[in-house]
Protein backbone atom coordinates (compact mmCIF):
# COMPACT_ATOMS: atom_id res chain seq x y z
CA UNK A 1 0.00 0.00 0.00
CA UNK A 2 1.03 3.50 -0.73
CA UNK A 3 0.07 5.53 2.42
CA UNK A 4 1.83 8.69 0.39
CA UNK A 5 -0.78 8.46 -2.42
CA UNK A 6 -3.45 7.85 -0.12
CA UNK A 7 -2.72 10.87 1.86
CA UNK A 8 -2.08 13.09 -0.81
CA UNK A 9 -6.16 12.10 -1.97
CA UNK A 10 -7.54 12.90 1.12
CA UNK A 11 -5.46 16.33 1.27
CA UNK A 12 -6.97 16.74 -2.18
CA UNK A 13 -10.55 15.92 -1.09
CA UNK A 14 -9.81 18.06 2.02
CA UNK A 15 -8.73 21.65 0.31
CA UNK A 16 -10.11 21.61 -3.48
CA UNK A 17 -14.05 22.25 -3.19
CA UNK A 18 -14.45 20.86 -7.23
CA UNK A 19 -12.87 17.67 -6.85
CA UNK A 20 -14.54 17.36 -3.50
CA UNK A 21 -17.63 18.05 -5.77
CA UNK A 22 -17.02 15.88 -8.19
CA UNK A 23 -15.75 13.03 -5.88
CA UNK A 24 -19.35 13.15 -4.19
CA UNK A 25 -21.34 12.58 -7.48
CA UNK A 26 -19.01 10.17 -8.60
CA UNK A 27 -15.79 8.69 -6.54
CA UNK A 28 -14.68 6.19 -8.66
CA UNK A 29 -14.29 8.66 -11.76
CA UNK A 30 -12.38 11.06 -9.76
CA UNK A 31 -10.42 7.76 -8.47
CA UNK A 32 -9.65 6.64 -12.37
CA UNK A 33 -8.83 10.43 -12.74
CA UNK A 34 -6.19 10.47 -10.54
CA UNK A 35 -4.61 7.25 -11.73
CA UNK A 36 -4.59 7.91 -14.77
CA UNK A 37 -2.25 11.48 -13.73
CA UNK A 38 -0.20 9.02 -12.16
CA UNK A 39 -1.29 8.24 -8.70
CA UNK A 40 -1.06 4.68 -8.09
CA UNK A 41 -3.68 3.42 -5.81
CA UNK A 42 -4.11 -0.19 -5.04
CA UNK A 43 -7.65 -1.76 -5.44
CA UNK A 44 -7.79 -1.62 -1.44
CA UNK A 45 -7.28 1.44 -1.15
CA UNK A 46 -9.26 2.26 -4.09
CA UNK A 47 -12.39 0.41 -2.67
CA UNK A 48 -11.81 2.40 0.76
CA UNK A 49 -11.18 5.76 -0.30
CA UNK A 50 -14.81 5.39 -2.50
CA UNK A 51 -16.28 4.11 0.77
CA UNK A 52 -15.40 7.88 2.56
CA UNK A 53 -18.68 9.64 3.42
CA UNK A 54 -19.08 12.78 1.32
CA UNK A 55 -20.65 14.57 4.78
CA UNK A 56 -17.59 13.77 7.01
CA UNK A 57 -15.26 15.17 3.98
CA UNK A 58 -17.11 18.60 3.56
CA UNK A 59 -16.95 18.78 7.17
CA UNK A 60 -13.54 18.09 7.78
CA UNK A 61 -12.54 20.58 5.11
CA UNK A 62 -14.72 23.51 6.67
CA UNK A 63 -12.97 23.02 9.53
CA UNK A 64 -9.89 23.76 8.22
CA UNK A 65 -8.69 27.63 7.32
CA UNK A 66 -9.84 28.97 4.33
CA UNK A 67 -6.65 30.04 3.38
CA UNK A 68 -5.89 26.34 2.80
CA UNK A 69 -8.74 25.95 0.50
CA UNK A 70 -8.81 25.82 -3.33
CA UNK A 71 -12.24 27.57 -4.00
CA UNK A 72 -13.83 27.20 -7.45
CA UNK A 73 -15.04 30.99 -9.09
CA UNK A 74 -18.57 31.02 -10.21
CA UNK A 75 -19.74 29.07 -7.41
CA UNK A 76 -21.58 25.76 -7.78
CA UNK A 77 -22.13 25.52 -12.02
CA UNK A 78 -18.62 26.44 -12.32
Amino acid sequence: MSQVNVERVIGLLATDEGMRRRFTDNPRAVLEELMRRGMELNPCERWALAHLDPNELKRFAESMDARLQKTELGGEGA
